[in-house]
């Protein structure tokens, strides 16, 4: 018989399309979902914690953390949390892009682990992507992989988190399908960097799903400019 650790997964949901369809696969799987969000300054901060609380509805879940991180902002030094650099929307360029947030999926897992100790959760869902990113570090199954161990070692001896990254080896277009079989709400998710309204359609991750729909064969339901 599974120990009741196993079923509870803090699943790490920004809004948007691939941290939501991590959660619908641990849904799916049996879990029962503790939701955590972060507000970090971003600039569509609003409209994404505005689609987490849909999604949470959606998901039927029951815990929620709504963390707020005020310090990136002071950080800076990318085009999410500092309004005087500029998203590019010039279309995808090799290297680490000026979205980058530093160490950011480092911050949030370190979180996450705290509120896993705390639930008595065995499991960490996050939505990284590493062959069709955005080319962030942090979202390499190798780091994540290094950060299930330093987790595990820094916290109380009979705490075993695995972190779960059911994405980080397929394409948007694979995701964008699979969220399709699991009636994931993409209506309801977010990607679009910089506009909250409707998605401007031109930064990095407006051209990676926009990609993705295409490849999958289907239109992308939520509104562009």
């Amino acid at each position: 018989m599974k120990n009741i650790k196993s079923k509870k997964a803090v699943c790490v949901m920004s809004g948007g399309m691939d941290s939501t369809l991590s959660a619908y696969i641990k849904k799916s799987e049996g879990y029962e979902i503790i939701a955590v969000h972060f507000n970090y300054d971003q600039r569509t901060q609003k409209k994404e914690l505005e689609c987490f609380h849909k999604i949470c509805n959606k998901l039927d879940v029951k815990e929620k953390y709504i963390l707020d991180l005020d310090f990136f902002k002071q950080l800076g030094a990318s085009a999410l949390t500092d309004k005087s650099i500029q998203v590019p929307t010039s279309g995808l360029e090799d290297g680490v892009p000026v979205t980058y947030v530093p160490f950011r999926n480092g911050i949030f897992l370190s979180m996450a682990a705290a509120i896993a100790e705390k639930e008595g959760a065995g499991v960490i869902s996050i939505g990284v992507v590493e062959e069709d990113s955005s080319g962030y570090p942090d979202c390499r199954f190798d780091y994540i992989k290094s950060m299930q161990e330093s987790i595990n070692l820094g916290t109380k001896d009979e705490t075993n988190i695995t972190i779960d990254m059911p994405l980080v080896k397929l394409k948007k277009s694979q995701i964008v399908q699979k969220a399709l079989e699991l009636n994931v709400p993409l209506e309801l998710t977010w990607s679009c960097y910089q506009d909250e309204d409707k998605a401007c359609g031109v930064c990095d991750s407006c051209r990676l799903r926009l990609r993705g729909f295409e490849l999958a064969g289907v239109n992308d339901p939520i509104p562009y400019k």
